[in-house]
């Protein structure tokens, strides 16, 4: 391989005699990752102030430094501080900051584990925390309280409870690993945990959250993927944020993943001063379908400690979508979601586009300003439904309806159910009522 400019100068500072194949050696990347603020002075040949190092090093006594030499050659060392590589993976002074608002556990995902390692929060998936390390410690990781946290490392013993809870959770049908990041696990560990999925008859799915496309590309080896594609269906969502991060070699290990038959989807985070800008999102979400990524999700910043310089104001994820609807291609355009503080999940975020309805018209607008209506149908003879499926006009042929309880907005939509109102628990209206009876 030839190393870019940057490559070289990281490698010269490392070790100059260094091989070519070392390099996109995904264990000497790890191996050789950056995880001390003098480290990363002397590979970027930089000083920090007395200062300013002694306050970072505070910080990543709580918030742990990594950073592979791959991503770290992709900093602009020029221009360092407003580069979005760089405030993605290196400390800033403004994590100290722990807004009174800020939570340990923003997403409530301690509160919704029924077992150590799973989060169960929706009703058919649940989410497998299978490593509590990455190769790059995002410094706006969702899970800072535990990702790093050579404690919380998940044992043999844990993942073995994490399967042994969606075998007898038959309404699971979505598992997705996660962590830390899976793909820092062994081949063969992996492979053990896959099998043990895949084993289980009522998952239908398996999914793969990694960010190993973007920060180390090179574990996306020739025999990762032929390990995975014994295991399909199997979808992987990767974590690119930037159009900066879509290089040579991440585009090489997508192009590996997406020969090998595994749908591809992309969660990026809105982050002030990385990507708050629809041009560059517009960017970031065409470079990925020009390499088969599907643009999944576009998250609102979560509520974790020490992330508030990070986060925007709703309305930057409003601009920046209605810069995007009607404007690129449909496949383009990311769902702008908040994941709820509490446990709530995520809550799609769009422009209003209905104006008003009537009876029989519906007022819309375009994403040009242009406002019109759609005529509701004159004769539409509605289908009640009564959850018996054998018995209705429809033609579905189902032969397995679901069975699962009706919640929130779809139970008062139901015909099926009695419900006519969402009540909250702590209402002080209805518990007056429950005091005069």
């Amino acid at each position: 391989m030839a190393y870019t400019e940057n490559q070289q100068f990281i490698v010269d500072r490392i070790n100059p005699q260094l091989n070519d194949s070392y390099w996109q050696d995904w264990r000497w990347q790890l191996k050789n990752s950056i995880r001390t603020v003098q480290a990363f002075e002397k590979v970027l040949n930089i000083r920090f102030e007395e200062d300013e190092r002694s306050k970072i090093e505070t910080i990543t006594e709580k918030f742990p430094i990594a950073i592979t030499p791959y991503y770290l050659s992709l900093i602009d060392r020029e221009h360092f501080r407003e580069d979005p590589i760089y405030r993605q993976s290196f400390p800033n002074l403004l994590e100290a900051n722990i807004a009174e608002y800020d939570l340990s556990d923003p997403l409530a995902e301690d509160k919704d584990s029924p077992v150590p390692g799973i989060t169960h929060r929706y009703p058919d998936r649940v989410l497998f925390h299978v490593s509590n390390t990455c190769s790059m410690y995002c410094r706006h990781c969702t899970r800072k309280r535990k990702v790093g946290d050579l404690d919380c490392i998940p044992s043999r013993e844990v993942i073995k409870s994490g399967l042994d809870y969606i075998r007898r959770s038959p309404e699971v049908r979505d598992v997705l690993l996660s962590g830390g990041d899976p793909l820092m696990l062994s081949d063969d560990h992996l492979e053990w945990i896959l099998a043990e999925v895949r084993d289980i008859p009522h998952v239908e799915i398996i999914r793969i959250g990694t960010r190993m496309p973007v920060v180390l590309p090179y574990r996306i080896t020739d025999d990762l993927v032929t390990m995975l594609k014994r295991y399909q269906p199997v979808w992987i969502n990767t974590h690119f944020n930037h159009p900066r991060e879509i290089t040579r070699s991440s585009k090489e290990a997508v192009r590996k993943l997406a020969d090998g038959g595994f749908p591809l989807g992309n969660q990026s985070v809105l982050l002030a001063g990385v990507n708050d800008c629809p041009r560059i999102m517009k960017t970031l979400v065409h470079k990925l379908v020009h390499n088969r990524i599907r643009p999944y999700y576009l998250y609102q910043c979560d509520l974790s400690e020490g992330l508030s310089y990070f986060r925007t104001p709703v309305g930057k994820g409003i601009e920046i979508m209605e810069n995007l609807i009607g404007h690129t291609s449909g496949f383009a355009r990311p769902i702008y979601v908040i994941d709820a503080p509490g446990g709530g999940g995520k809550i799609p975020v769009l422009p209003n586009y209905i104006l008003s309805w009537s009876t029989n018209k519906v007022v819309l607008r375009n994403y040009e300003g242009v406002i019109t209506t759609y005529k509701e149908p004159d004769t539409y003879k509605n289908v009640s439904c009564n959850m018996e499926c054998n018995d209705c006009r429809l033609p579905l042929n189902l032969d397995e309806a679901e069975e699962t309880e009706a919640i929130g907005i779809s139970r008062l939509l139901a015909d099926y159910e009695e419900d006519i109102s969402l009540v909250p628990a702590n209402n002080e209206r209805m518990n007056r009522r429950k005091n005069e009876q």
